[in-house]
């Protein structure tokens, strides 16, 4: 698993990133060209793979694709900068098929909670101590509210959620919170439990559920899917607008050393969280492209409204659609089922399939409330029970709309414990899927003991959709999984899991058909194809320069590929080391 070299990227980012290349460097506005070549240059275009052997960018975009003497010819009479690529290849900027960039940034603020190998956390001993050094490297007094992120209880030594009384001993004053690494739920002390208004009294809320002392109606702790909101809500007034912002760089820096120039956030939940948004993007610190969806429990707000320009950049910020959140995680067996998971469920005692998180008529009515005003959907189904109710929710808005469109690109996220057969209505239908290939790794020996060994391998069906003609992208999820690109490609290909079982082999895809789904599909995802994903003329000059080729090494070596740089409109945001040099 590769580290982020965060000094390098910050330092790309601020604008202090090496120079690769010798003559004149390209600026935003200006006429001199830059000229790549002497390396694999990977077009993307179409079902093969496609090599040119020089690549022209002018002023942001690419300017020309092809034969080396024709590109110095196109560059023009100003002296071109030439990059020479010393045998590395040359991809379009990758395009974040979902994540939560705004978590992720608040992760970087949090204590990792995650196991081997994205962190050191083996017990809830583990956890208590990354709490304590995150009080005491914070020199936060007894009120402070302490936050951890990662938490996984298949991977803990004592494999079980930990408890407020687990934590209540160490931290009696201060609320403590520790959010679960599917982020659909979280475990907080009493002083949390207090601080979010959660007691007894309290009735487990639509679409969520607080988990309880046995025999009692106390809350131990453990607060699932929509419980969660009151905490989060109150958690964000702990960190100042500015800290958020620096974090928000933070964030941006590790994206960009993964190589993307297109990032995700899929779950806008709040005003304060636009608000955010809004003012890093009026204050030019969204080095990369930010796509946004609001959350469902805005629609009424946003959608119809007026207030929002959908589908626009401005300063690098676009809201793209409406995100419905429909069920939950399922290696935290809220996902919701048609059959029942195999193994003990948190807070269930009988037929344990997981839960929706909104109704069928709540469904219903946003899909044609997004539909109505042209607004794409994006709607988080990671159970087959889920995308039943958003097949049915299609349906219905059609049949009120009286419109039978094939374009709407209604996004299915994650798409994972489903049923194949369910693939045909993402085809009659329309709909996009991204997949989320990293579970394989991550929690694919959960799935088989969650689900069986039949449902654990169609987890993620790539292989099926693209037998069936469906485009897809695929994700990291981060904060879920690190931002590695190619980690992400390497789980679609391989899908080992951390045993070293295959799960899902006939799922496996190649590694062309891999990368499409992290460039020219993501790009599909946000109906953007005509200007990113591929390295046509034309298109915005959003790169990767990688020290190996994906296509050319063994399948397993794929996730020890590092990114060399990254370019966002040919300026380098991130730069690992000086290995592009000039002529």
């Amino acid at each position: 698993m590769k580290t982020v070299p965060a000094v390098a990227a910050v330092l790309a980012l601020s604008g202090c990133g090496v120079l690769l290349a010798t003559g004149t460097e390209a600026t935003a506005g200006g006429s001199a060209a830059t000229i790549y070549f002497g390396g694999d240059i990977v077009t993307m275009r179409g079902e093969k793979p496609e090599y040119v052997e020089a690549l022209v960018v002018r002023d942001g975009k690419i300017a020309f694709v092809g034969p080396k003497a024709q590109a110095e010819k196109q560059a023009g009479l100003v002296a071109p900068r030439r990059v020479n690529l010393h045998g590395h290849t040359l991809l379009p900027g990758f395009v974040d098929g979902h994540s939560h960039l705004l978590m992720y940034a608040d992760s970087l603020g949090q204590a990792n909670l995650s196991p081997p190998p994205v962190g050191t956390v083996r017990s809830i001993g583990d956890i208590v101590r990354s709490l304590r050094d995150l009080k005491e490297q914070a020199k936060a007094d007894d009120q402070a509210l302490l936050v951890g992120f990662g938490y996984d209880p298949d991977a803990l030594a004592e494999h079980r959620h930990p408890t407020a009384e687990d934590l209540d001993a160490a931290f009696p004053s201060n609320p403590v919170v520790l959010r679960h690494v599917s982020g659909h739920m979280a475990v907080a002390n009493s002083a949390a439990l207090r601080l979010a208004g959660i007691s007894a009294d309290t009735p487990d809320p639509a679409g969520g559920v607080i988990a309880r002392k046995p025999g009692t109606r106390e809350p131990a702790g453990l607060l699932q899917e929509s419980a969660l909101l009151p905490l989060a809500a109150r958690m964000q007034q702990f960190v100042s607008p500015d800290a958020q912002l620096a974090l928000l760089e933070k964030a941006q820096a590790d994206y960009a050393a993964a190589g993307l120039t297109t990032a995700n956030e899929g779950a806008v939940f709040s005003p304060q969280q636009m608000s955010l948004l809004a003012d890093a993007a009026r204050q030019g610190k969204l080095r990369i492209d930010v796509v946004a969806l609001p959350l469902f429990i805005m629609a009424k707000e946003l959608v119809g409204t007026g207030r929002l320009d959908w589908g626009v950049y401005h300063d690098r910020l676009k809201y793209q659609g409406l995100k419905l959140v429909l069920d939950g995680s399922p290696q935290g067996k809220t996902a919701y089922l048609t059959h029942p998971y195999l193994t003990p469920v948190p807070g269930c005692e009988h037929d344990c399939r997981g839960f929706p998180n909104i109704d069928q008529d709540t469904v219903n009515r946003l899909v044609t409330l997004a539909y109505t005003n042209g607004v794409q959907v994006f709607a988080h189904c990671n159970g087959d029970a889920a995308v039943d109710m958003m097949v049915a929710a299609h349906e219905f808005a059609e049949r009120r709309l009286g419109e039978q469109r094939t374009d709407r690109r209604t996004v299915i996220v994650h798409s994972q414990a489903m049923r194949r057969e369910q693939l045909d209505a993402y085809k009659k239908y329309g709909f996009f899927p991204t997949f989320f290939t990293n579970h394989t790794y991550y929690w694919g020996d959960v799935h088989i003991a969650n689900l069986g060994p039949e449902r654990a391998a169609a987890i993620s069906p790539t292989h099926t959709a693209a037998l069936k003609g469906l485009r897809f992208a695929n994700h990291t999820d981060a904060p879920v999984t690190p931002p590695d690109q190619l980690f992400l490609l390497w789980t679609s290909v391989n899908r080992v899991s951390r045993s070293g079982q295959v799960v899902g082999a006939d799922e496996r895809v190649d590694a062309y058909r891999g990368l499409q789904a992290l460039t020219i599909d993501g790009a599909r995802e946000y109906f953007e194809e005509q200007s990113k994903g591929t390295l046509e003329p034309g298109k915005l000059a959003d790169l990767v320069v990688l020290d190996r080729n994906p296509l050319k090494v063994a399948a397993l070596a794929i996730k020890d590929i590092h990114v060399l740089e990254t370019l966002k409109e040919g300026r380098t945001i991130y730069a690992r080391s000086a290995a592009v040099g000039g002529q």
